[in-house]
């Protein structure tokens, strides 16, 4: 393969406002907005994340039930003080999951029902 990998997609029944809730929790810039669009910038890299319009989403379910809707990926994000950053998502808009599987690692949803994880470094 010799293309170079540019980021992920993430659907989204508004894109900007996902960008923006992205934006805060990881102090990451929004390089680029426009109808049904917003890219977010890393500062230290060339991976982005992207947020695109969907008009008939519906968020994923945690932990997967049959017959609902799937979370097909989740973003990892890995934190220095696990407690401090679940509140900082708190505070941004994003909610605790009821389930967590593991004691370094909470899974919450961001404002469009997606999960993602939150782990500590214990490095």
């Amino acid at each position: 393969m010799g293309g170079m990998w540019w980021g992920a997609a993430v659907e989204a029944p508004d894109p900007a406002a996902l960008a923006r809730f992205y934006a805060a929790l990881l102090d990451w810039p929004i390089g680029h907005e426009e109808p049904g669009t917003a890219i977010l910038v890393p500062p230290e890299g060339s991976v982005y994340l992207v947020f695109q319009q969907a008009t008939d989403y519906r968020p994923p379910v945690w932990p997967p039930a049959d017959g609902e809707q799937r979370p097909m990926m989740h973003l990892d994000f890995q934190v220095g003080d696990l407690d401090s950053a679940v509140a900082d998502a708190l505070a941004l808009g994003a909610t605790l999951a009821d389930d967590q599987p593991q004691d370094t690692v909470r899974v919450l949803f961001d404002p469009a029902g997606h999960p993602f994880c939150l782990c500590r470094d214990d490095g």
